[in-house]
Parts: structure tokens; sequence; C-alpha cells
């Protein structure tokens, strides 16, 4: 078998994964599952002289403490659900204030750790700064200043399930937690753990500041606005979604690292006149600060929707005028569970999975648009 037929048969069999349910929940817990290998290598550096593996728990239970807020889904539903999460326990000041809570719980009321003081703050410490400083690379960003300011501050240099990102910690801590404690390979698997995935932070750092400079030259060649932002697609740092602004509008487009020439837009209109007609006012104002001025307000039949567009776009590099992935109906807020999740696979399939790759790799096609319902 040719080695292109081969690839083929696995671009397929990717795409028969993303139309299967229990694949796409799973993707919902990559994230956290992302802080919690990590924090485990973390717990190891800092603690696992004095703890063993213990370490690995300890470390992986306080990168996993800003998280705590996920508890709000419970009692909180629609736009107040999406404000809160990565709202304040992303904050700083609740970092402050649980690395010092946690640090004299383990120490004043445990009692059963060997750690020192220095130690134990340290351990906390480390892993709620990391796990702050890692959420601000992807699109939803983080309310750092909360409750003093609502803003969320993103990078938008990261995928929130990139697994080429996950897969050093994760790998590091399977050694970690199988290898004897006193083995000599641990160190090295606490370094790949750590600093690999630094080193695919930073090249991911550069691609953006690539593409961002591609779009630059772009916008100034054909006399469009320079106010935009990138964010990278679905699970890679190559091939990245940008927005333009303008008063009235977004002009949109995809951008490879291995593109050449100009990029070619397409315009959406914000529609502000639509958004008159809503009568909850109140998640309104509360997507529309969440979306930070990248938003449109659209009709679907007989449904308003609000699309926040820092999330991205439904297979856009294979259809440009497809629907954005966070889509909030407004008229009906009830139904809006899951709403930064929802759109992130709608309609991949083996041809837009294979058209994936292909544009990833600076691969142009020109394709009729799909009809939208």
């Amino acid at each position: 078998m040719s080695l292109s037929r081969q690839c083929l048969l696995q671009l397929e069999a990717v795409a028969c994964a993303f139309s299967n349910e229990h694949f796409y929940y799973s993707l919902l817990h990559m994230d956290s599952l992302t802080h919690i290998v990590l924090g485990a290598c973390i717990g190891e550096a800092v603690a696992g002289a004095q703890l063993g593996k213990r370490s690995l728990f300890y470390g992986a239970l306080a990168q996993s403490v800003p998280d705590v807020d996920f508890v709000a889904a419970f009692f909180l539903h629609g736009a107040d659900n999406v404000v809160a999460h990565r709202g304040i326990t992303h904050s700083l000041l609740f970092g402050v204030v649980a690395t010092f809570f946690l640090t004299w719980l383990v120490k004043e009321k445990i009692h059963k750790t060997p750690l020192s003081y220095r130690s134990v703050f340290l351990l906390f410490a480390a892993n709620i700064a990391v796990h702050l400083f890692l959420d601000t690379f992807n699109a939803y960003g983080v309310g750092l200043l909360m409750p003093f300011s609502n803003y969320h501050y993103t990078f938008n240099v990261l995928y929130v399930a990139d697994p080429l990102f996950s897969v050093a910690p994760f790998v590091s801590f399977l050694f970690l937690l199988f290898l004897h404690k006193s083995h000599h390979r641990r160190v090295h698997w606490i370094i790949t753990g750590i600093w690999v995935s630094a080193f695919y932070l930073g090249f991911a750092v550069v691609n953006k500041w690539i593409v961002n400079n591609d779009v630059r030259k772009s916008l100034a060649a054909q006399n469009k606005p320079a106010v935009f932002f990138s964010t990278p697609s679905p699970f890679n740092n190559l091939l990245w979604f940008v927005v333009v602004k303008d008063s009235a509008g977004y002009h949109t487009a995809y951008r490879s690292v291995f593109d050449k020439g100009e990029l070619t837009f397409t315009y959406f209109p914000r529609n502000d006149s639509l958004a008159g007609r809503v009568q909850n006012q109140k998640d309104l104002r509360l997507l529309k600060d969440f979306a930070e001025g990248y938003y449109t307000v659209e009709n679907w039949g007989d449904t308003l929707v609000l699309n926040v567009l820092r999330f991205g776009q439904v297979v856009g590099w294979y259809d440009p005028h497809e629907h954005f992935a966070f889509h909030y109906y407004l008229n009906y807020p009830a139904q809006n569970d899951l709403v930064v999740q929802r759109g992130r696979f709608e309609h991949w399939n083996r041809e837009s999975v294979k058209a994936f790759f292909r544009r990833m790799l600076g691969k142009r096609e020109e394709r009729e648009p799909r009809n939208k319902e």
C-alpha cells in the first residue's frame, strides 16, 4: 500500500472518530487532563524527594484548584454560566488567597506531610500560577483582575485541546507513576514533561507572530482596517482563524504558516439592528462584554442567534460562509448548555477533515459553499 493511500485512510479514520459522540464529549475533558498531568510533573519536581509518588497527587490537585468553578454549572445557566467560567477562580486575587489558605490547611490542619511551609507554599503557588498562565493562551481567556475588572485576558496562542502540547506531560506522568520512586530516570521524565510543553508553547508563539505579520501585510495591501485577532484552528497551531474588524462587521479568513500571497476574506455583518428585538437584554449585555467587540447577531428561522467570533468557525477552512462555533440562542436561553463546545465539531466529516489537513499544510482549494439551512 502506498504512503499516500495510508495517509488517506488515516484521515478517513479521524473523520469517523469526529462523528462519534463519545469522542466529542471526551474532548471536553482534555483541558482538565492537561492541567492534571502537568501539575503532577511539577509536583514531582517540587516535592518528589520528600513525598515520593504522593507528590504526583498533590501536584495534580494543586493544578486543578482554579477549575473549582465547574460547580457554577450546577446552579448557573445560559449567559451567567458562560461569564462565570474562568472568572473569579482564575483571578490573581483568588490565586494568592488560595495559595496561602491551602498552605495553612495542609500544615496546620492535615499535619500529615513532611514538607516545610516553604515547600508546600511553592507546590501550590507554582501550580496555580502555571494554570492561570496557560489558560491565558487559549480563546476563552481568564478574568485575571476580577472582581475589579470583568475583562478576560487571552493571547489566543493555543487551542483549548491541543494534543501536541499535552502529549509530553501525559507520557511523563505515566512513567513517573510506574517507575520506582528511586529510579534515576525520574528526573529525565520531569524535565521532558515540563520543558517539551514549554518548547511547544514557544513554537506556537512564533507561528502566531508569522501569521500576524502576514495578516498585517495583506491588510495594508487591501486597504482594510488593521484591527484584528488570530486564533489557532482545532488541535494545531499551523492553521489560524483570522478576524478583521471594521465599523459594521468582520472580515474572516484562514491562514496557514505555509501560505503564500494575500489572504482571501469573507465578510459577516454585525447586524446590531437585530439586537433591539431581544427581550432578554441582560444576556445580550453579558455576551457582548464576553465577546470583547467580536460578535454578530443573526436570524435563524424564528431564532435570534448571537455569535462570539473568538471561538472560531464551523469548518470554515472548508466552507468560509459557515456558522460560527459559539452560537447562543437568545430566544431560548435554556437551550444553551455546552454553548462553547457544541459547534466545535459540527459538519466534521471525511471531506472536511481531509480539507482541514490539506489547508493546514498551505494547500488552497476553491469550492462552492454548502447551502446552510
